[in-house]
């Protein structure tokens, strides 16, 4: 007898095969703008589904190395990296996952929804990236914060180009050094400390706990500048380059040298993530550039590199979501079970069909943050900027959770073979797992949320979006319209009583609930925006959404019948 061996086809093409990423570029950016898009869309999902692919696998299969010591016991801290990740940082500049946003022509032809195609770019890239879209994170970051007009120009025009080139020889991406192993989220025991130079930069000293992309060229590092105090308020961002070639500490220093005072103790053995170098970093008196004035607290400027961080973070579990789900859908098509493909199973249908809604809530709100982010940056909306505040905790906190028991039914669907490590399906899990930590635990930002609603008025943004789209609903669904309206009366008598006594037990430990109640709210609207605007899957999903995430019901039955469509 023949040795049966499973056929594992991959998925459809990221960009063709995604109806509701389509319709939604068709919608924020018109049938112009969408067309415009298209080819660099199309560019970047044949690469994915090619040798992206395989530098995924690569990458992978070959995590980084610390090497410590040149062969005569100079110390050289340098982070070896795979083909494959080099490919994955060629890939990243080459379509300018990082740079769109911030380059004139893009923003001369879709002006603030740059925003919303760079949203599309990373949907398709990231999933199989190797999670290099980690770095890419903290250079879109570290751009963003270059970017403020008080930022030295200087230094803005010594480092922004390299964080946003699309030449792979000269693009660079950024490190993010913020948490200490005494403080982790809690910055306001930050120790490391800066000092001025005479030149102008600063020396910064202390111990950086969790240091990802080690490698990268910069990374933006939080310091207490020397006499400024206790809290975080007064902790500053500066620059630190990460290679001596840019130090003017270390002149005459081998290429690839660390920059003075800079020194890798340890690179982190994770759950997951395991092709992107997180490291234990000291500083002892290292090179540093301010961005922006130290005498000024620094923790609000800071904060547009997190707000930045954070939707990307959103988007990372929605694309891993879809790319996931992709994952499973083919798998059904082709493996047979008692007597047909898994795919005919009601069951199975159902759970690929509720799993489909999740991922169809999760890219329109990682979505919605980018949109907002990109009026923010390009047309300074005051009113885009009030929603952000409350949207990038949300979005981050709740698809960073729907990632990961979205990933657990993946792995699932596969069965054995879903446990099996070099089939690959294991590390969806394992890396689903990094989205509800990094950049702020479910509580952590719970906990901003709650912050945001009672110090600056951050709900009343969401209630009005809520309340418009109530009123889009009612065409659609009475139903629907109704379930939304007794979400939102709810929700806002629940903000009324929170600002009462803002510190209180009830209130504090209640925060969790409270803003995953407002994520799943505002995802129920934005599923109706774009089902008003036309979109029939947009429409399903949030009928299904709303019984799911606002009514607790069951959606099997629906899930299955319609999986199709939902898919």
């Amino acid at each position: 007898m023949s040795r049966f061996v499973q056929p594992t086809p991959p998925p459809v093409d990221p960009y063709a095969g995604d109806g509701l990423l389509r319709s939604w570029l068709e919608r924020h950016l018109g049938p112009g703008g969408h067309a415009a898009a298209k080819g660099r869309l199309a560019d970047l999902a044949a690469d994915v589904t090619g040798p992206l692919r395989a530098a995924h696998a690569d990458a992978e299969a070959h995590p980084p190395t610390l090497v410590r010591y040149d062969p005569w016991g100079a110390r050289i801290d340098r982070v070896d990296t795979s083909a494959g990740w080099q490919a994955q940082r060629a890939a990243a500049a080459r379509h300018a996952v990082v740079a769109l946003p911030y380059l004139p022509d893009a923003r001369g032809t879709w002006g603030a929804a740059a925003r919303v195609v760079q949203h599309a770019l990373l949907h398709l890239y990231g999933p199989e990236s190797a999670t290099f879209s980690c770095p890419v994170a903290m250079a879109d970051g570290a751009a963003a914060l270059l970017s403020m007009p008080d930022v030295d120009a200087t230094v803005r025009d010594a480092w922004l180009p390299r964080l946003i080139s699309t030449d792979p020889a000269t693009a660079i991406t950024s490190g993010q050094w913020m948490t200490e192993s005494q403080g982790g989220s809690d910055l306001g025991r930050s120790s490391t400390i800066g000092r001025p130079a005479a030149d102008g930069s600063w020396r910064l000293t202390g111990e950086k706990w969790f240091c990802s992309a080690a490698d990268a060229a910069m990374a933006v590092a939080l310091a207490r500048p020397e006499g400024a105090g206790r809290g975080s308020r007064v902790l500053a961002p500066f620059l630190v380059p990460r290679y001596a070639v840019d130090s003017p500490l270390a002149d005459g220093a081998a290429p690839g040298a660390p920059a003075p005072g800079v020194t890798v103790h340890r690179l982190k053995d994770k759950l997951g993530t395991r092709a992107l170098p997180t490291a234990e970093i000291g500083l002892r008196d290292a090179y540093a550039l301010p961005l922006g004035d130290p005498a000024v607290p620094g923790l609000v400027r800071a904060m547009t590199l997190v707000v930045v961080t954070r939707v990307h973070n959103a988007a990372a579990a929605a694309g891993g979501m879809r790319r996931g789900l992709a994952y499973a859908r083919a798998y059904a098509d082709v493996r047979h079970v008692a007597g047909g493909p898994l795919a005919s199973s009601p069951l199975h249908r159902a759970t690929l069909g509720t799993l489909a809604v999740d991922a169809a809530g999760a890219f329109a709100l990682a979505g919605h943050a980018f949109a907002l982010l990109g009026r923010v940056e390009v047309g300074a909306d005051p009113e885009a900027a009030a929603e952000l505040r409350i949207v990038a905790p949300l979005a981050k906190l709740a698809t960073g959770r729907l990632a990961v028991s979205s990933a657990s039914e993946y792995v699932e669907s596969f069965g054995g073979a879903g446990y099996v490590e070099d089939t690959g399906v294991p590390r969806l899990l394992r890396d689903a797992q990094v989205l509800p930590i990094w950049e702020g635990t479910t509580n952590v930002l719970a906990l901003d949320v709650l912050r945001a609603l009672t110090r600056e008025d951050a709900g009343a943004p969401l209630l009005s979006r809520l309340a418009a789209a109530v009123d889009l609903a009612r065409p659609l669904s009475p139903v629907l319209a109704d379930t939304l309206a007794t979400a939102a009366a709810q929700l806002e008598e629940t903000i009324t009583a929170v600002t009462v006594d803002p510190g209180a037990s009830a209130v504090l430990a209640g925060a969790r609930g409270l803003a995953l109640r407002l994520a799943y709210a505002l995802t129920t609207a934005l599923l109706v925006e774009h089902a008003a605007w036309g979109d029939e899957q947009a429409e399903l999903a949030a009928r299904l959404w709303a019984r799911r995430w606002l009514r607790h019901e069951e959606i099997a039955e629906d899930a299955h019948h319609h999986l199709e469509l939902l898919c």
